[in-house]
């Protein structure tokens, strides 16, 4: 295990004002309150508004960022935006984050593995830090999901919604915030979670072409209860670290049931867990932020703090970490 020379310093989020309640999809689909949040954990999210893009989002979230902690982040030397939402093919929202902050010397990028993209994202900022390439990285994980779903399947539009958190990653090799990370991908299973693009084809399966998420809600769910707690269990092992040790558990925001089944099969209790969904949906590579963040506005998680965050989905992939937070 290399011993990480980089530090969470700094967070920010922002979701957009629109909302969406069950009572609202009422009217859209055949569904109702109860059946949501029984089966989800959710009862709203927020939704972009019609000129709000994934870089507007991603923007908002760092500025919230700089506000709340007075970073200068003119020496910021790497950008990454961990995305399936972006503005445009080319250029990336990376690209239009440098350009709107005015960032000069610094490198941009997009990651996307969906929602487990932030955590991709933090391991790439750990690993270029630790590393010597980098100094301070900005890891963003932002969506507009509501733009990408059909608002008539009910197997989708329930559960996804917007917004974007942000971390400052630097140096700091006395105090680093990165203990142990595990990953890994099932890409056999990818047809249970796509949205198409120009392919139609994926293993000799026909795709729905309607530029939409399109989910098998009951196989990933049954991937996500099965391969997490593994990978949880390698983690832990990884960092030499026993679960009773983990002060909060921040999973990627899906399902409050997959949570649920995750906590149970791994002796983690449900009141030791932080997750964003039930008034902002499932945000993909925006929930785990948006749950820390959510976690620190709370009053829950203290410096010194050890969390284990783990992000899972299209891919299918899956990532977690153990970090120690110092913020």
């Amino acid at each position: 295990m290399s011993i990480s020379k980089a530090r969470i310093t700094a967070i920010g989020s922002y979701v957009p004002e629109k909302r969406l309640t069950n009572h609202q999809l009422e009217e859209l689909v055949e569904t109702n309150d109860e059946w949501i949040v029984q089966r989800t954990g959710i009862k709203e999210r927020r939704i972009a508004a019609d000129d709000e893009f994934t870089s507007d989002i991603s923007i908002k979230a760092v500025e919230n960022l700089k506000e709340r902690y007075g970073k200068s982040l003119d020496d910021v030397d790497m950008i990454i935006v961990c995305t399936m939402t972006p503005d445009f093919k080319t250029p990336s929202v990376s690209a239009l984050v440098q350009a709107k902050l005015g960032i000069r010397n610094t490198g941009a990028i997009d990651l996307n593995a969906a929602c487990s993209g932030f955590a991709y994202g933090l391991h790439m900022a750990n690993g270029l830090i630790t590393a010597g390439l980098n100094k301070k990285i900005l890891v963003i994980g932002a969506e507009t999901f509501s733009k990408i779903l059909d608002y008539s399947d009910r197997s989708t539009c329930i559960l996804f919604g917007d917004g974007g958190g942000a971390v400052l990653v630097e140096f700091d090799e006395e105090k680093p915030s990165f203990i142990a990370s595990h990953m890994g991908t099932n890409g056999e299973l990818a047809n249970n979670l796509y949205c198409t693009d120009l392919s139609t084809q994926m293993f000799g399966n026909e795709l729905a072409v309607n530029g939409f998420v399109n989910q098998n809600g009951r196989e990933v769910y049954k991937w996500a209860v099965n391969t997490v707690p593994k990978g949880m269990n390698a983690l832990m092992e990884k960092s030499q670290f026993e679960t009773e040790q983990v002060d909060w558990f921040v999973p990627h925001s899906a399902n409050l049931r997959i949570i649920e089944s995750i906590c149970s099969r791994n002796g983690l209790p449900l009141e030791r867990t932080i997750y964003s969904l039930e008034y902002y949906g499932n945000t993909s590579a925006a929930s785990i932020p948006l749950s820390l963040d959510k976690g620190m506005q709370e009053g829950k998680i203290k410096p010194d703090d050890k969390l284990l965050l783990y992000g899972f989905g299209g891919g299918l992939t899956h990532a977690g970490m153990l970090v120690n937070w110092s913020i």
